[in-house]
């Protein structure tokens, strides 16, 4: 950030600007903590750092160990510096991170992810996410974030609680298995029933009514949509 102020150009500048200006960056500058160092400059002249810090939210932690549970990888991708990034995913526990990521590098992270064979799910919520967001083969916005986010993700979640990011993976699961269980059923009554129907077993003096197929189809019918149903009981 730039501005003129009382006739005093000042910027806010990370780290890697007063590297490509040539500034020395002060020593003991960066500590051990989850910290964010920003310079701040007057006419181009180092006058002090700020060290902003993030809070990790509550559920975090939980919600991180639930992925595992359920054999999901998580990783980081932010612009913060080193420190912050393996502060961070190592109170979390994360897979892996990778730090002062830029937004072109992030679609090159999820890029090479998937050349892997992995299948990326991308959660993010300001502008320069909105590329990765598009890259990802599933890119989920926080509904708090910004509007090209939004515009770019596939989902959108209206709370930015981690869990409902779980949640809706999980719901995803579970609703391609009744999927399976329904065109199982559904196949089986068929290549059961219309045979019979058709008379294979007719010398045997076994034949299955045009009246009795009819209540088997819409018996069918119902278990497929009670099977559905209990779907809803899962997720209340």
């Amino acid at each position: 950030m730039e501005a003129l102020v009382e006739g005093k150009a000042v910027k806010v500048v990370s780290p890697g600007y007063l590297n490509d200006e040539k500034i020395p960056i002060p020593a003991n500058v960066f500590s051990s903590e989850a910290e964010t160092i920003v310079f701040v400059l007057f006419n181009n002249e180092l006058a002090g750092f700020i060290a902003l810090a993030d809070e990790i939210r509550p559920e975090s932690a939980g919600a991180i160990q639930k992925f595992k549970d359920n054999k999901i990888k998580v990783y980081m991708a932010t612009g913060d510096n080193k420190v912050v990034a393996k502060a961070v995913s190592d109170e979390l526990k994360l897979d892996g991170y990778y730090a002062e990521v830029l937004p072109h590098q992030k679609v090159e992270i999820v890029k090479d992810l998937q050349s892997k064979g992995e299948f990326i799910a991308m959660t993010g919520d300001g502008v320069n996410d909105a590329p990765a967001l598009a890259q990802a083969d599933v890119g989920i916005a926080v509904g708090s974030g910004t509007d090209v986010a939004a515009e770019t993700a596939d989902i959108i979640l209206v709370n930015s609680n981690p869990y409902d990011i779980l949640n809706l993976i999980l719901f995803g699961r579970a609703t391609y298995k009744k999927m399976i269980q329904n065109v199982a059923w559904a196949t089986g009554y068929n290549v059961v029933a219309i045979p019979l129907a058709a008379g294979v077993l007719y010398s045997s003096g076994f034949v299955l009514s045009p009246a009795i197929g009819a209540v088997f189809m819409s018996l069918s019918t119902v278990i497929v949509a009670i099977n559905a149903q209990l779907l809803r009981r899962s997720f209340k």
